[in-house]
């Protein structure tokens, strides 16, 4: 049998030993099959033969018997029975000849045919033998061809390829590392991994490699240095060099509508990874490490393409789609530009609506447009012009109720003009929010004037408190708190006796703090306006004469804003 040879590469020259060993088998067959055909022709003639002569047997007692029964003489019959003798014969063997020759024709192609396909069968095990100790045709291992080799091949491959690897590491930038057997003393470790593959393969099902690829991947056992590997891992450029950090997608508000950002991918190396891409590597004997390709680098947590991403941005939409407006001294609007402060996202793309930004928000919408205490100016029926501050009366806004109100309108999209709901009410929310009907007292001037629509409707002389702390009349802007009729006014406890100091009936009552400062009249008062309260003042109250502080009653309502300056 002769053999091809193998190329120095390792590598089968096809199947060069198989075919050699196929010829010869297909050979012998052919031989067996002939000497097979003659004995098969010999035994067939003996048994036709032994046939025949029994029938010649059988036809010549017919023929006594013809001839007995017949009852002719010997002597007339002789010369007859002869001819008759010589002509049997002769179709005799007419007949065998051609009954031989059928049973030939019959048996021939069978024996043919049978002879062929032990052949073949036996060519066929003889290669299923071969195969019980080489790979089968098409069979890459970790990537290499071993059709038809050996496990001895194989593993002598190996060793070779461990004594000389290298492993280079392609980093950003087309920078490169090398990362040789020798630096963490590579060695080859056998075990049966080589075998257990070749046992995988079925030898009767040979032939079907000839129309089909078999690729198995061995986890080569060797040993290194850890320490060595690590070693060598650090001192990677891309680990030594300064790294940036990836930044994912994210949604992100661009004015109109939040979008996805697209992510950044950084230059941090995954340590984690890239140690177990090196040593796999190194056991596959692979030579050539993409870190980029095989995600070495920290990856973005989410890309553009990530539905949680967009899923984000949709909802976060949803809120921005409602707008509420509320009609202050300006219309004030709370719509997507603002709401989108109040909206973020979790590491998870879970989307939060700020509840507590929606509290903070309306505490400063409040101290914007509240108006209680605040300093305000007002011009007086003379001309002068003053600044009050301090009172009761304004707009005062229910922070805690309308911001609940806020939160829903957002989350139920809502579009809508309102005004936010109010703890207080004012007239106006003009600068001067009390409106153009209201009460003035001028503590300076000692006088007051009711003003309906702009216009002085009522005005008198007046007496207030005794400009000491505990007795001046409160400036600031008040509101009518109610009106009574012959109420009487009880003042403060004295501490020496317990009684009030104090205990005056008056006929009309019109208190503008809870603290018992109001408008009354004070028949006791000798006269009003001058510097009577400077010597004869109130406790507090704005004194009116009787017919004055009756007019006064008949015309305003509880609310009338009151409003009083130096």
């Amino acid at each position: 049998m002769q053999k091809r040879t193998v190329p120095d590469n390792g590598t089968p020259d096809e199947t060069a030993d198989v075919e050699t060993e196929a010829a010869a088998d297909v050979q012998a067959a052919g031989t067996n099959a002939e000497e097979a055909e003659s004995c098969s022709d010999e035994e067939e003639t003996f048994f036709e033969e032994d046939d025949l002569e029994e029938e010649d047997f059988e036809e010549d007692d017919l023929e006594e018997e013809g001839f007995e029964e017949d009852g002719l003489e010997d002597d007339d019959l002789g010369e007859e029975l002869e001819e008759e003798d010589t002509g049997s014969k002769k179709r005799r063997k007419r007949r065998r000849a051609g009954r031989k020759e059928k049973k030939n024709m019959g048996k021939k192609p069978w024996v043919i045919a049978g002879s062929i396909v032990g052949g073949i069968l036996v060519i066929y095990l003889g290669i299923s033998a071969f195969f019980i100790g080489h790979f089968f045709i098409n069979t890459t291992i970790n990537g290499k061809d071993f059709s038809g080799k050996t496990v001895a091949d194989v593993e002598a491959y190996l060793k070779d390829q461990v004594k000389d690897y290298e492993l280079t590491l392609i980093e950003l930038n087309n920078e490169t590392d090398v990362i040789t057997g020798s630096e963490i003393s590579l060695v080859y470790k056998e075990d049966s991994s080589v075998e257990d593959a070749l046992q995988k393969q079925n030898p009767l099902f040979w032939l079907t490699s000839l129309f089909s690829k078999t690729s198995q991947d061995i986890r080569i056992q060797v040993d290194y240095d850890e320490n060595a590997l690590e070693e060598k891992i650090q001192s990677v450029k891309a680990v030594t060099q300064e790294q940036t950090e990836p930044v994912s997608a994210y949604p992100k508000f661009d004015g109109n509508s939040f979008v996805v950002e697209p992510e950044v991918y950084g230059t941090a190396v995954d340590m984690e990874v890239l140690t177990e891409k090196i040593k796999d590597y190194i056991t596959e004997f692979n030579p050539t490490l993409d870190m980029l390709e095989e995600e070495c680098y920290k990856l973005p947590q989410y890309t553009s393409e990530s539905p949680e991403v967009q899923a984000a941005c949709d909802t976060m939409n949803k809120y921005c789609e409602a707008s509420v407006t509320y009609p202050m001294t300006e219309n004030v609007v709370v719509d997507k530009n603002l709401i989108s402060t109040w909206l973020s996202y979790d590491e998870s793309m879970q989307v939060t609506f700020n509840e507590e930004a929606v509290r903070e928000w309306m505490r400063g919408f409040g101290s914007t447009y509240d108006t209680v205490g605040t300093a305000r100016t007002i011009t007086t029926p003379g001309g002068k012009t003053v600044e009050v501050s301090g009172g009761t009366y304004g707009w005062s806004i229910d922070e805690e109720t309308e911001t609940q109100n806020l939160i829903n309108s957002i989350k139920n999209g809502e579009v809508v003009t309102r005004e936010p709901a109010y703890a207080q009410t004012a007239a106006s929310h003009s600068a001067q929010d009390w409106g153009s009907t209201y009460i003035e007292v001028d503590l300076s001037a000692q006088h007051m004037w009711y003003i309906v629509e702009g216009s002085v409707a009522f005005e008198a002389d007046v007496v207030t408190g005794l400009p000491t702390p505990s007795r001046a009349t409160p400036s600031g802007v008040y509101s009518i708190l109610y009106t009574e009729r012959n109420a009487t006014l009880v003042g403060e406890k004295d501490p020496e006796t317990g009684e009030p100091i104090y205990r005056t009936p008056v006929s009309y009552w019109m208190p503008f703090t809870y603290q018992g400062h109001g408008f009354h009249d004070a028949t006791w008062q000798p006269g009003f306006g001058g510097t009577l309260y400077q010597t004869l003042g109130s406790h507090g109250c704005v004194n009116m004469s009787y017919s004055d502080a009756g007019t006064l009653f008949g015309m305003i309502s509880a609310g009338t804003p009151v409003v009083l300056h130096y």
